[in-house]
Order: C-alpha cells, then sequence, then structure tokens
C-alpha cells in the first residue's frame, strides 16, 4: 500500500465548491486509475487548506496517475486553488 498526499490552500469560501467537484468529478476519474484504493480529505470548516491522501497499491501507480491525469485534475480545481498544492508520498 502506497499514500500519497496533497496539500492546498484554497480561496476563500472555496470550500463547499471544493467538495462537490471533488465528489462528482475527481474521485470518478481517481475510481478509473490502475492500482487506486480510496482517497481522504481533510479540513477545518473555519480555514481553507485541505488535505488529501490518496491510496495505492503501489508507488507506481501513484507516479502514473501524476504523470498521467493528475494535471487535469489540477486543471478542474484551478479556480478554486489559491496556493499550488504541495505533493509527498
Amino acid at each position: 500500500m502506497f499514500a500519497r498526499r496533497v496539500t492546498t490552500l484554497l480561496k476563500p469560501n472555496s470550500i463547499a465548491k471544493f467538495s462537490v467537484l471533488m465528489e462528482e468529478e475527481v474521485i470518478p476519474m481517481l475510481r478509473k486509475q490502475n492500482g487506486f484504493r480510496d482517497e481522504l480529505t481533510f479540513f477545518a470548516p473555519s480555514e481553507d487548506a485541505v488535505t488529501g491522501i490518496s491510496l495505492w497499491d503501489k508507488a507506481s501507480n501513484a507516479e502514473a496517475y501524476s504523470r498521467g491525469t493528475y494535471p487535469a485534475v489540477l486543471r478542474k480545481l484551478a479556480a478554486l486553488i489559491e496556493i499550488a498544492a504541495a505533493v509527498a508520498a
């Protein structure tokens, strides 16, 4: 099992829109990826920082996602992101 952590700062008052985009567009994209297991998203309603942890079978699955689909995910969320996402393993 491999965990990939992404932390970003959203624009003010964007949590609700972010949650909808994640559920309706991003999670379905993740489910199509080889080796994807689950996604956990953490945020405090009073803050605009968001941390997402995606779980993968292997590091190579997460790396393939990073190179392939992740740029499309960032484009979908771009209007809501204040500070670019930081990715860590």
